[in-house]
């Protein structure tokens, strides 16, 4: 997305770059992003999974039909648990992803649990391969937050602003006011959308707002700040900034 961001900003015509294909891994990341990433590059973007612990990229793949990544099976055992109880959960059952390998020397992983979470399908694919198919990665077990009861993914606020045509670029503040959690969404605007009217600002917010409401069962307070003032990364990207542990152990 920032390359994306930096080509439009240097009025580069991506549609004349000779890019045909991304591929892409590191962090999870949304079929909504996927789509943005495409259109701003002008290439196909597939997904790639892998851990360093396993072997790096290359544990599982997208094909053409992106309907999944191939786990390569004839290395590595797949799956997927509940994170609470250990126990396996049917195809289609969203889980804790966990790799077995098997052909690994020297450091091998039996029952290793990634802390992603996502889902596999045993069902063969359009494409003629029969390896069994994840996911992308929908969260990690130790990025889900509770708030107020409610179990939140980043995922799912960028879902919602793609959808509603805002940028990816946000970060989730949650802090804690006595024994009430308060969440709030700091989001970048775009500059196409961006306005100096408040009443602008403020009628978006509020859509915002109940957008993510019906999507997350609870309303954020959601904060539109000028274009490129939240930090970028060059690794993974900070989402969240969790302000309730500095009252714990005091």
């Amino acid at each position: 997305m920032y390359l994306g961001e930096s080509a439009e900003k240097a009025g580069i015509d991506t549609k004349k770059l000779p890019l045909r294909i991304g591929i892409f891994g590191a962090e999870p990341w949304t079929e909504e992003m996927r789509q943005s990433i495409e259109k701003s590059l002008n290439i196909k973007a597939y997904d790639i999974y892998g851990l360093t612990e396993i072997c790096g990229p290359g544990v599982a793949f997208e094909c053409a039909e992106q309907k999944g990544m191939h786990v390569n099976e004839d290395h590595f055992i797949i799956e997927i648990i509940d994170p609470e109880t250990g126990e396996h959960v049917p195809d289609g059952t969203k889980g804790e992803i966990v790799f077995s390998s098997i052909t690994k020397k020297a450091f091998p992983l039996l029952r290793f649990r990634t802390k992603d979470i996502g889902v596999i399908t045993h069902e063969k694919c359009a494409c003629g391969r029969t390896f069994v198919r994840m996911s992308k990665p929908l969260g990690r077990v130790d990025d889900m937050l509770i708030v107020r009861g409610v179990n939140l993914f980043p995922s799912q606020i960028e879902t919602v602003l793609l959808k509603e045509n805002q940028s990816p670029n946000y970060q989730i503040i949650v802090d804690r006011s006595g024994s009430l959690d308060s969440i709030e969404v700091d989001i970048e605007m775009k500059e196409e959308n961006f306005s100096d009217k408040p009443s602008d600002i403020i009628k978006t917010e509020k859509t915002l707002e109940n957008k993510f409401k019906s999507a997350l069962g609870i309303k954020p307070k959601v904060k539109l700040v000028s274009p490129d003032t939240i930090p970028r990364s060059e690794g993974k990207a900070v989402r969240i900034i969790d302000k309730r542990h500095v009252y714990e152990n005091k």
